[in-house]
């Protein structure tokens, strides 16, 4: 008699509630989950806001068939059940709202029919998630009853949705507002209950339409919005004038093009995000070897065998290529002791902590070469046992550095560290957005990016707000045609994005007191098309 073989373990699912968009609104239990997982099998609206929780041995599983689209319940099930089956631990991750839509209590069931047991970790529900990045909530002092509805349900009762005391709340009700409106009217609701569709809640994509019952129809087609969102009704929605505060954030909605080098500034794109802005970043400068490495390599054995007292970092580029050739020969921070190191920027100084090596000497100023050497001391041979100077830099960089410690008695080795060439050009639809007023800002942090940016996409629009890091930017920008309306109190990427911010809040100060509903720079220009059409 043969001996059964034991059964594979299943591995344990969850069933988690990817909420109503924005994802710093995925609940703890929900992220913990999702990086604890070896397969992730999210709906195709939710597989971006999944990507950054995805390990290093996990899979992403798109919920879509051959073709891209999406799977029905059945489908998606059955893509869990064996992943279960495979004992892997997986996460099913469902779109937006599934506690409310029943999505879930129908995948749930096809589990426990396979017999495959399961957690849940529900989200942030879109029908009190929505209101509140709207900017209100859903009871007041005369509304004390909450009716949450579908647009499909063909048996709705208006009357009970009729009363004055009820806000109404339809998840799948936006492209159906205008009949919604009728209905409620229908059966006895004022004219003047207030009205507000919104699509892309709680994301810098979110719109909304703030209109009542009977001016509905006519609002609708003037915004010509159209796609999935949230309808509430009811007096609530007044709150609006004392609770909005996402979308009335300084650059809300703005598209912000951030034209970059090869380093990332993730502190700048992080604040335009929290400002309320959509940022596209370009790339404008592609960094490579230089053609000639052997000059580095001697500077690099220079620097470890002590030939140099000080050496001079001016981009982040400077201090990946040194780390990078000490790091082909197995070095490390270590390679620095006794070397004082001089940092131009923010960034270059953070690249260098990241390293292990803190910078002696920053220029507490403008971060620029000309400050670096206002501070830089001179060659004194009682105090200083060596007079060299490494200067690792790009092959376009200035002389000025090297000149000026050269006055102070410095001998200096500069040497091309890496070469710059401009980067292809990006997509036909973003050249034709800079060029047409499509992005409502540019934000330029550094003279080289003005100068690639113009060269490998155009010049940005006139009605584009120009944003420049610091004075030497803004030169190299206006010697290019460009009106500069935005210059960073600090040379800092932080700086600047709070700068923009400054001056959009004016520009909707500005438009709230005109009268006008917009404030973008690009609406406004498409506003003025449509009128001079």
């Amino acid at each position: 008699m043969s001996t059964p073989r034991p059964k594979k373990k299943l591995g344990p699912v969850a069933l988690v509630a990817a909420g109503p968009g924005d994802p710093e609104l995925l609940t703890l239990r929900a992220a913990e989950l999702l990086r604890s997982a070896a397969r992730i099998i999210a709906d195709f609206d939710a597989v971006e806001l999944a990507r950054p929780f995805v390990g290093p041995d996990a899979e992403l599983v798109a919920a879509v068939d051959t073709r891209g689209l999406p799977l029905d319940h059945a489908g998606r099930a059955k893509l869990v059940i064996e992943s279960a089956r495979d004992g892997r631990r997986t996460v099913r991750l469902l779109a937006g709202d599934p506690v409310l839509d029943g999505s879930l209590a129908v995948e749930a069931a096809a589990l426990r029919k396979a017999k495959v047991p399961f957690e849940i970790a529900p989200g942030v529900s879109t029908a009190i998630g929505i209101p509140a990045y709207a900017g209100f909530g859903l009871t007041g002092r005369r509304s004390r009853e909450v009716h949450i509805v579908s647009a499909a349900d063909p048996d709705i009762d208006w009357m009970v949705l009729a009363r004055d005391r009820v806000t109404v709340v339809i998840p799948d009700g936006a492209d159906s507002a205008p009949a919604v409106a009728k209905s409620l009217l229908g059966a006895g609701r004022s004219g003047d209950t207030p009205m507000i569709i919104t699509r892309g809640g709680t994301t810098v994509e979110q719109r909304s339409i703030v209109t009542t019952l009977d001016d509905v129809a006519n609002d609708v087609k003037l915004a010509k919005q159209a796609g999935p969102g949230v309808v509430v009704v009811g007096d609530v929605i007044e709150q609006r004038d004392r609770m909005a505060w996402f979308d009335v954030k300084p650059l809300f909605g703005w598209r912000v093009l951030v034209p970059r080098t090869q380093e990332r500034s993730d502190d700048l794109l992080d604040r335009l995000v929290r400002l309320g802005s959509i940022p596209v970043e370009v790339s404008t400068i592609s960094v490579e070897p230089p053609r000639t490495p052997q000059q580095m390599e001697r500077a690099v054995h220079g620097l470890v065998s002590g030939r140099f007292e000080w050496i001079g970092f001016t981009s982040v580029n400077a201090v990946r290529a040194v780390r990078e050739k000490l790091e082909q020969y197995g070095l490390d921070a270590r390679s620095f002791a006794g070397l004082k190191v001089a940092a131009v920027g923010v960034d270059t100084a953070a690249a260098l902590v990241a390293f292990g090596v803190q910078p002696d000497l920053m220029p507490t100023g403008e971060a620029s070469t000309a400050a670096l050497l206002d501070e830089w001391p001179p060659y004194d041979s009682l105090m200083d046992p060596i007079n060299r100077v490494f200067l690792p830099r790009a092959d376009i960089a200035t002389e000025t550095l090297g000149a000026g410690l050269a006055e102070l008695g410095w001998e200096v080795e500069d040497v091309t560290a890496y070469r710059t060439v401009r980067a292809a050009p990006p997509p036909a639809e973003t050249r034709e957005a800079i060029k047409s007023g499509g992005f409502d800002a540019v934000l330029f942090t550094s003279s080289s990016t003005v100068r690639n940016l113009v060269g490998i996409a155009g010049k940005p629009h006139t009605t584009t707000v120009v944003a420049c890091i610091g004075p030497q930017t803004a030169k190299t920008a206006e010697e290019h045609g460009l009106r500069v309306d935005v210059l960073a109190e600090e040379p800092t990427p932080v700086s600047l994005a709070e700068a923009l911010a400054a001056h959009g809040e004016e520009l909707r100060l500005a438009a709230l007191a005109a009268g006008e509903s917009s404030w973008r720079p690009s609406r406004r220009r498409a506003a003025a098309r449509r009128k001079a059409t």
